[in-house]
């Protein structure tokens, strides 16, 4: 009688084959987690880059090297340069805003203090009623609260302005594996689709929709962000309020969040400056946020990031928000990206699965 398959030599193999790979795969993650995000940000900035790579590589007769090293200056004198210089002045001015914070200058319970003063008394009286208001337990918390906060946001900023070791090898990182990837992107990619047990049109599939979305998250988001941090920096900057920069780029940072981002910051100011009687400021920048830094937001970001993903505005929202929670900032580019490849993978299987159960009209089609 022939041998069972089972007792074959190699389906054998192949069985232990497929644990091994599970078990080296996640040992090369374990192994490269620390620097998950500069490998990231080094593929993104070679997805990103790519068509300029391949127009300097038809001009100049081929030659991947020559191509791939302009391209990485190009990279430098668009992105890291101006990244670089931006986040030196905010280090000065986060350290700056400490220090006044330290001494006293900047006193934001005493802000806090002229919003309380500036309640009616029968919300005051409400609040007290209920027992929703110690003023003297608040403002230490907010004391405390700022303290900390100044002191982490100073030392961070003051770090990366440093060029810390850890920052240095993180970019070095990112620029070497994007130079890599320039380069030879091609042949690694047609190496993964070979490896990809999936049908011909399925790996299209996948591929296209996780480029297409990698590419409309990051220059969608980021470019809103700009934009809207930029605004919000200048409304600061003409209404008087100290640490525009800071400002900006904490409403930049925010905007990655959609519909509620650069609310957060310009919102309690507006507040501010209406308690405080300073009704032109207050409604000055209420227009400005509403008018102009929110049509952006509900403009720009629909065309930019919805329209090219063809994800729903609510499906890229909650995964943006969800994917910052779980993976910090890099979340706003994971996120809509799980979430395009959980929608095109079960859109294959549903297709796979119509198929398999009527074949015989999918073939006269």
């Amino acid at each position: 009688m022939p041998a069972s398959n089972d007792q074959d030599p190699g389906v054998i193999e192949n069985r232990a084959l497929l644990p091994l790979m599970v078990v080296v795969t996640l040992a090369l993650g374990w192994i490269l987690q620390p620097f998950y995000g500069a490998i990231m940000w080094g593929a993104i900035i070679a997805l990103l880059f790519a068509p300029v790579y391949r127009r300097l590589l038809a001009r100049l007769k081929w030659r991947r090297t020559l191509a791939a090293l302009l391209t990485l200056a190009l990279i430098l004198v668009v992105l890291i340069l101006p990244f670089a210089l931006l986040t030196a002045a905010l280090a000065q001015e986060v350290a700056q805003f400490y220090q006044q914070v330290q001494s006293g200058e900047v006193n934001p319970t005493g802000y806090f203090r002229g919003v309380f003063n500036a309640l009616p008394d029968w919300l005051t009286a409400l609040l007290d009623r209920f027992g929703l208001v110690n003023f003297a337990a608040l403002q230490r918390r907010i004391s405390a609260a700022l303290a900390q906060g100044s002191q982490y946001l100073a030392t961070q900023a003051l770090g990366i302005g440093q060029l810390t070791v850890e920052f240095v090898t993180s970019l070095f990182i990112t620029l070497y594996l994007a130079f890599f990837l320039l380069r030879d992107g091609e042949s690694l990619a047609r190496a993964l689709r070979n490896a990809v047990p999936l049908a011909p049109q399925h790996k299209r599939e996948l591929i296209s929709k996780f480029t297409t979305v990698i590419r409309a998250t990051v220059k969608g988001n980021l470019l809103v962000a700009v934009i809207q941090g930029a605004l919000g920096g200048l409304a600061f900057w003409v209404l008087g309020v100290s640490g525009a920069l800071l400002w900006a780029v904490l409403m930049a940072f925010l905007s990655l969040l959609p519909a509620i981002g650069a609310g957060l910051v310009w919102l309690p100011v507006a507040l501010y400056f209406f308690v405080t009687g300073a009704l032109w400021q207050a409604v000055a920048l209420c227009a400005w946020g509403v008018l102009v830094i929110g049509l952006i937001d509900n403009l720009l970001r629909p065309i930019l990031v919805g329209k090219d993903t063809r994800m729903p505005d609510y499906v890229v929202m909650i995964t943006t928000l969800g994917g910052m929670v779980v993976f910090g900032i890099n979340g706003f580019v994971i996120g809509p990206a799980i979430a395009a490849m959980f929608m095109a993978v079960w859109h294959i299987y549903v297709t796979t699965r119509r198929e398999d159960q009527d074949p015989v009209s999918h073939t006269a089609a």
